[in-house]
């Protein structure tokens, strides 16, 4: 019985045993399966990520461009000690880095260390070149893992980081350009639009397709190109073809920011447009910022006020509320119009003349601006024809314009206009609020025949591989008889010729527009603080351009009034266009309205 119970447990024990190094045997077969033990690779593959498109000039210059960024990587255990110093030295001179922070890096890290953030791809192909000799030249050496005696080299790494927009011609263009933001994507950094036509356009300019490369490696870790790789092409974004010269938008915004100083003005607006495309020539603002580099001081700048800044237009829109009454049949420009000296009581508001007068033409009542007579005049509206008018005319409607976040403005709810005084505020510019863009566009329709058009920044898009897309071009609106544009044209020539606007005459050209001086409501009530604008179009026998001008808050003393804020500004506009080839005076324009 006692030799049974012993053979038992002998048994017993070496199951045990057995068991035991049966486990044993498991653990280690799992720890060598799970560790990393830096085994060459015998496939490699490489991602070469696509980039988002440029946006260039109507000239051809690059206004907004990316580049590849890439990392350089080292191992300093396979740094031969005694080729250290040739490594920093090699490595420095390649990267432009200085050799002293290069050096302090790495005997500050073990094992794998990042070099530099960084690189650009003109820098990266020389690293990558600088690996290559380094092998040859023996600098790195193998290291054995002191836990898994295996054996591994790595040498200098210069891989893929992400991409980088840069904007060449710095502040230039801006604020419409718009500007970017940085963001991860599968641990690259992908840069995607915030504003401006980055925004706008960011499902065309965003990259659509990173090229793939599969295939085995030698021993510098790059891959062999043979019949058993694989490879993907890479698709970058679309670039964005602007109409507006790069030239000529650094010529306008010299001429804008001369006049913000002078006029210490808190920002000053200019557009030229194409009137018979309502393509933008220009449109700049003395306010910008470089992209590149956005400081807190910047922030203001970022909005686009052409678009999102909204101000009562004041005397630029007698022109629009004539044109409604020419339209409607209910005036003629030769009616005369008693003003009453330039005091009018309408109800129990005052209304008031800067240029005094008993009796004007219905004409000379936009020539000399007249509240007064602006404000008789506008009574000949019913309400249905001056609301509808106005929103015809694109007022309280979004442009339409390729930039986002745009204002539409506020006119008065149709009710309002059955209010004689709503009617004659309304009329001459008070009572609502537009965009710059807004106004230019609905003068741009006495330029060209009467025809409302949509304003475009964009010509064309134009993929990788050459495919060129349009903009959707939206029907023109006959919104006035040509004939009412024509007399509107020769009524606002007659205001350079003989009223507010004679600092814009220029001989053999066609010009014509109209002055706004508005004043600004702060907490309810109007302050001594003023927006001047003219909004015109000047022309020569083959050229029609229509151009806008707004000053904001001129605080230069007497330089509040339009003629002497945005009018000398349009007239050095006129000039410029002139000394740059877009318009030629000529001899058989007599300017005669």
């Amino acid at each position: 019985m006692e030799q049974s119970d012993a053979k038992k447990i002998k048994i017993l024990f070496l199951f045990v045993v057995v068991l035991l190094g049966f486990l044993i045997f498991l653990g280690t077969l799992f720890y060598w399966a799970t560790l990393d033990r830096r085994l060459p690779r015998l496939e490699h593959s490489e991602v070469n990520h696509a980039l988002r498109g440029n946006i260039i000039s109507a000239d051809g210059f690059k206004i907004a461009t990316s580049q590849k960024l890439y990392k350089a990587l080292v191992d300093t255990r396979n740094i031969d000690p005694k080729k250290f110093d040739l490594f920093v030295k090699l490595y420095s001179l390649y990267s432009g880095d200085d050799p002293k922070a290069v050096a302090a890096t790495l005997h500050a890290n073990v094992g794998s260390t990042v070099l530099s953030y960084r690189i650009d791809s003109k820098s990266a192909k020389y690293l990558q070149e600088l690996s290559r000799k380094l092998y040859r030249l023996g600098v790195f050496k193998s290291y054995e893992d002191p836990k898994t005696g295996v054996a591994f080299l790595h040498g200098l790494s210069v891989i893929e980081s992400g991409e980088d927009r840069l904007y060449p011609s710095v502040d230039s263009v801006t604020p419409i350009i718009g500007y970017v933001k940085k963001m991860e994507q599968k641990s690259i950094t992908k840069t995607t639009g915030v504003k401006g036509i980055e925004r706008f356009y960011e499902d065309k300019l965003s990259s659509v397709q990173d090229s793939l490369l599969i295939g085995s490696r030698d021993i510098s870790n790059a891959i062999i190109l043979d019949g058993n790789s694989i490879s993907s092409r890479r698709y970058d974004g679309y670039d964005v073809h602007l109409t507006v010269s790069l030239k000529m938008q650094k010529i306008i915004e010299s001429v804008l920011d001369k006049y913000q100083k002078n006029l210490e003005a808190k920002e000053i607006l200019a557009a030229v447009i194409n009137s018979e495309t309502g393509e933008f020539v220009t449109l700049a603002s003395s306010n910008r910022f470089n992209p590149d580099f956005i400081e807190k001081k910047d922030y203001g700048a970022l909005n686009i006020s052409a678009i999102e800044y909204i101000y009562e237009p004041g005397s630029v829109m007698k022109s629009i509320t004539f044109a409604l009454l020419l339209k409607a049949n209910k005036i003629n420009p030769y009616d005369i119009i008693n003003v009453y000296g330039g005091s009018y009581k309408l109800g129990s508001k005052i209304i008031r003349d800067t240029h005094k007068a008993d009796s004007l033409s219905a004409e000379d009542i936009i020539v000399y601006s007249s509240n007064v007579g602006t404000a008789q005049i506008a009574q000949k509206l019913d309400p249905i024809e001056f609301y509808q008018g106005l929103k015809d005319f694109g007022f309280s409607v979004r442009s339409g314009i390729d930039l986002p976040f745009e204002n539409p403005g506020v006119i008065p709810a149709l009710n309002r206009f059955n209010s004689p005084i709503y009617k004659a505020t309304v009329g001459y510019g008070y009572g609502m609020n537009a965009t710059f863009i807004q106004v230019i566009k609905a003068y741009n329709a006495f330029n060209n025949n009467g025809r409302l058009l949509n304003l475009s920044l964009v010509k064309k898009l134009v993929s990788p591989t050459g495919q060129e897309l349009f903009p959707e071009k939206v029907p023109e609106v006959q919104v006035i008889p040509v004939s009412v544009a024509k007399r509107m044209q020769k009524i606002l020539i007659k205001v350079v010729q003989q009223g507010t606007g004679t600092g814009t005459k220029m001989e053999g050209l066609e010009v014509g527009g109209k002055t706004g001086t508005a004043h600004i409501a702060e907490d309810g009530e109007y302050v001594r603080i003023y927006n001047g604008s003219f909004f015109g179009f000047v022309n020569d026998k083959k050229n029609k351009y229509t151009v806008g001008v707004l000053v904001r808050e001129a605080k230069k003393k007497h330089a509040y009034f339009a003629a002497q804020s945005a009018v000398p500004v349009f007239k050095e506009i006129i000039e410029k266009l002139v000394d740059n080839g877009y318009l030629t005076p000529s001899a058989e324009i007599q300017n005669t309205p």
